[in-house]
């Protein structure tokens, strides 16, 4: 399947999308609202509820602003290269687990509840002590490939 026959397909297939998609797809982190699909070899995440991608979406938001920082980036609505979204994704979910459960670097079990104890917490999200979060975020380092070494005889 090609790439564009796949964006297509998907986009009919997943309209409510998994905005932690990336992060549960490597088990980073892995959510109640959650639902893998298959398209060809490939695989996509799928959000149950629209309440849960809408808040989702919103601490994304919040802890991309407040990571500009941390990421060395500019803009607000320009796409991020991978490593830097599985920063925001991971560690910020990480950082917000550990403000509230004291569990360090391991991979979160369920966004949705975690976010809903956020919210019971905090009040709002808005109120999230993202200063607090943002070592998590800056911490977090994706594995690397290995290189592959070329003999040379």
């Amino acid at each position: 399947m090609d790439q564009d026959a796949f964006r297509e397909t998907y986009k009919e297939v997943n309209e409510r999308f998994c905005a932690f998609e990336k992060s549960i797809l490597i088990n980073q982190c892995d959510c109640s609202q959650a639902e893998r699909f298959c398209i060809a070899e490939r695989e996509g995440v799928h959000c149950l509820s629209d309440q849960g991608q809408a808040r989702c979406l919103e601490v994304l938001d919040l802890l991309r602003e407040q990571a500009r920082f941390a990421l060395r980036t500019k803009e607000d609505k320009a796409i991020l290269p991978h490593g830097k979204a599985m920063r925001i994704q991971v560690g910020g979910m990480r950082g917000i687990r550990h403000l509230l459960e004291q569990v360090e670097d391991e991979a979160v079990p369920d966004v949705f509840g975690l976010l809903v104890q956020a919210e019971r917490h905090w009040g709002r999200l808005q109120e999230i002590p993202f200063s607090e979060v943002m070592p998590a975020i800056a911490a977090y380092k994706s594995k690397t490939r290995a290189r592959r070494r070329r003999d040379r005889d």
